[in-house]
């Protein structure tokens, strides 16, 4: 009912920036929460930001002070915007959402997008 459809990845130096967007399509009337994961080989999935329809933001703190997370107003497009990259960074990136009314939501994914940080 939901697909998800990250975008934005690639190849950056350490120290750059980079801007992930996540375009969310289908059934989306009762979205309510959007949050981006990263992975890494050989390492556990691990939640980096999330927002909610009513614009509440959290961030890890792993990478609080240099990723900021942002929607726009219809709720179908989260952004996460990357600076000051580090390597440990590295990863996929995947997109989540929530749909639905608590405290029955149904979580989809993104087919998420790879971030490699190196020189």
């Amino acid at each position: 009912q939901v697909q998800l459809v990250e975008s934005g990845g690639g190849l950056v130096q350490p120290g750059g920036s980079l801007r992930l967007s996540c375009a969310a399509s289908g059934s989306i009337s009762t979205l309510v929460f959007m949050a981006w994961y990263r992975q890494a080989p050989g390492k556990e999935r691990e939640l980096v930001a999330s927002i909610t329809r009513s614009d509440n933001r959290r961030i890890a703190d792993s990478v609080k002070g240099r990723f900021s997370i942002s929607r726009n107003d219809a709720m179908n497009t989260a952004y996460l915007q990357m600076s000051t990259l580090i390597p440990e960074d590295t990863g996929v990136y995947y997109c989540n959402a929530k749909v639905g009314a608590y405290p029955d939501y149904v979580d989809y994914w993104g087919q998420g997008t790879q971030v490699t940080v190196s020189s």
